[in-house]
């Protein structure tokens, strides 16, 4: 048989996630790589899942969302960020944010529209805008004299076209830490309205950012609350990936274009997880606070140990990773040594080249997560002295 996946989908294979946690496994390598914490969300949303399964909550939601998580997470809105969204017909909630922005990219972008996104890049949006017919254009962030990565408003405006129809952005960002500023906002802001571009926002870290670092969602700045699908879920915040619930927030309009394509996806989310959300998002946001400090404390432990390791270390202000350059450690190449980290050092990372378009300007970056507990980090610290030993 000749070869059945579909053109636009055959420079996607298995993820580097997949790849890289599948050889943790295989060598009982502490695993750095994949996002996800050791340690589970608050206790009373805990319950309150197994509450509703209980109870009985186990049929069909209703395709928008149940009507307790979508007022659940209107309140939120309103209360951090001063912006108000119905909770009928302004919130469709998602299985993650990465349905939501693959149905937001196949609702409002034709095959041949294109849409930017900054590089590196999480490897969903490229995969999502090829399942549209769309292209992606790679505007990359780099780091400052500081460390911190950001990127030229001029290469930002000479990537916009007349095909161009969306902009995709995540801040706090993944894989590099960075959190916009809202100078650097206005620049999206403004170029936005001055080309007719629909934002997409993914904001799943809202809520882990560190150094007192503030999150300003791009929807809060002028003119652009009617033109931004603004995306976020529980998995981070509360540490439950694997519940997979998200939700976007975006005028009637644009709700009604991502449910008509959601709804021939997933058609709904699991009824007892957006109970809990809701309660969590109503009463453990102080859990939340804690886990962002307890975090900031990790990611610092963590920068401490890679240093002594022989890395540079690039500080994150947000999200679960840490950035470091291999080069002083005498490596170029980032693939090639996260696949024989775990024969190296027993430890398991990400190869941030991976998530570029333009993988050159990446492929001295390797990413490590720290969103585990101390004892973990303390030891993978421990076994990654061996490389600058060697």
């Amino acid at each position: 048989m000749s070869e059945p996946l579909v053109t636009r989908m055959r420079g996607f294979g298995t993820t580097i996630f997949a790849e890289m946690s599948a050889l943790a496994l295989r060598t009982g390598s502490i695993n750095l790589g994949q996002g996800f914490p050791d340690t589970d969300g608050p206790d009373s949303m805990l319950r309150r899942a197994v509450e509703a399964i209980g109870s009985g909550a186990n049929q069909y939601p209703p395709g928008p969302g149940l009507p307790e998580l979508r007022q659940a997470v209107a309140e939120h809105r309103l209360r951090h960020y001063g912006l108000e969204y119905d909770p009928d017909g302004e919130i469709l909630i998602t299985v993650g944010a990465t349905e939501a922005i693959a149905a937001s990219v196949l609702a409002l972008c034709e095959p041949g529209d294109e849409v930017i996104a900054f590089e590196p890049y999480y490897d969903s949006y490229a995969a999502s805008i090829a399942l549209a017919g769309a292209r992606l254009v790679a505007v990359t962030l780099r780091p400052d004299e500081t460390g911190r990565f950001t990127f030229d408003p001029a290469e930002l405006r000479a990537a916009i076209t007349p095909r161009t129809r969306a902009i995709l952005v995540n801040s706090p960002h993944n894989p590099t830490g960075t959190v916009l500023t809202r100078a650097e906002l206005g620049e999206i802001a403004a170029l936005c309205q001055e080309a007719g571009l629909i934002a997409i926002t993914d904001e799943v870290y809202e809520h882990l950012t560190f150094d007192g670092v503030e999150h300003v969602p791009l929807a809060t700045l002028p003119g652009m609350r009617e033109r931004t699908v603004m995306i976020s879920s529980a998995g981070k915040t509360f540490s439950v990936t694997g519940w997979k619930t998200g939700w976007i927030c975006a005028p009637a309009p644009l709700v009604r274009a991502v449910q008509t394509v959601k709804q021939f996806l997933t058609f709904t989310v699991g009824g007892p997880w957006q109970l809990a959300v809701a309660h969590g998002l109503r009463h453990e946001l102080g859990w939340v606070a804690e886990l962002r400090a307890g975090l900031e404390g990790k990611r610092d432990r963590l920068m401490e140990g890679l240093a002594a390791a022989g890395f540079g270390v690039l500080k994150p202000l947000g999200t679960y990773f840490v950035q470091t350059d291999i080069r002083p450690l005498g490596h170029a190449d980032g693939l090639d040594l996260t696949r024989r980290l775990p024969e190296l050092a027993g430890v398991v990372a990400i190869p941030t080249q991976v998530f570029y378009d333009h993988p050159e300007r990446g492929r001295h970056f390797v990413r490590f997560a720290f969103c585990k507990k101390d004892e973990v980090i303390d030891e993978a610290a421990a076994r990654l002295k061996r490389l600058s030993a060697s």
